[in-house]
């Protein structure tokens, strides 16, 4: 769960009990003290309504799940604040005798109690539920980045042994290059020897026919 709302929420309950005491202290005073304790209230109630806010912006940020079941907790905010808002008017507006204020504090001050103890009841809940959604949420993300981790070291194995492979095909093009530089110095070689080769049998039979014809003369004198 975010901090942030954490922290407005605490606020916000620490505001309502504080609210929820002055209203009822409120009640059992007359004239210009039951005015003043009213002012009071209602103020608190601007100050509520603004957290109420604040909460209900940082919930939208966060992520869907996340987001559901906070929002059902601002509901159940906003149900106890207008709550609070009814019995204001009613004690505000109210002109009547002590027996009237007694039976309004028993009546509707215990249905405010009760309509306050069944939704803290269901934020306990709502609560409880969120924190397991947050526990499993923070599991599913140790999961994402134990995943994200070995996706990234592949990708290093990979890389490693693309450049492995480029470098052994550079050497495969350079050994291709020598074996085709000594081919034509070995095809080179190879015609110089054959073209020495008719030079020396055309010099040795120059020299045959040069003995022969020497040899034909001093046989004929």
């Amino acid at each position: 769960m975010s901090e942030v709302f954490e922290g407005y929420e605490r606020q916000y309950c620490e505001l309502s009990a504080n609210l929820l005491k002055k209203l009822t202290s409120a009640s059992l005073l007359d004239g210009e003290h039951k005015k003043q304790k009213i002012s009071e209230v209602k103020a608190g109630v601007d100050d509520a309504e603004a957290l109420i806010r604040k909460m209900d912006l940082e919930a939208r940020a966060l992520q869907p799940n996340v987001k559901a079941v906070l929002l059902a907790k601002l509901r159940e905010y906003k149900s106890d604040l207008n709550n609070l808002k009814s019995e204001i008017k009613r004690i505000a507006s109210a002109s009547l005798n002590q027996a009237a204020r007694d039976e309004l504090l028993e009546a509707g001050m215990a249905d405010t109690l009760t309509v306050s103890a069944s939704q803290r009841d269901r934020l306990f809940v709502s609560t409880k539920r969120l924190n397991k959604s947050s526990d499993r949420i923070q599991e599913s993300r140790k999961v994402m980045l134990e995943t994200e981790d070995l996706g990234v070291s592949l990708l290093q194995d990979l890389h490693q042994q693309r450049q492995s492979l480029l470098h052994a095909n550079n050497t495969l093009h350079g050994v291709d290059d020598n074996v085709g530089r000594s081919r034509k110095i070995i095809t080179s070689i190879s015609r110089r020897m054959n073209r020495n080769k008719w030079i020396i049998g055309a010099a040795v039979t120059v020299l045959v026919i040069a003995i022969i014809v020497i040899l034909y003369f001093k046989l004929s004198k």
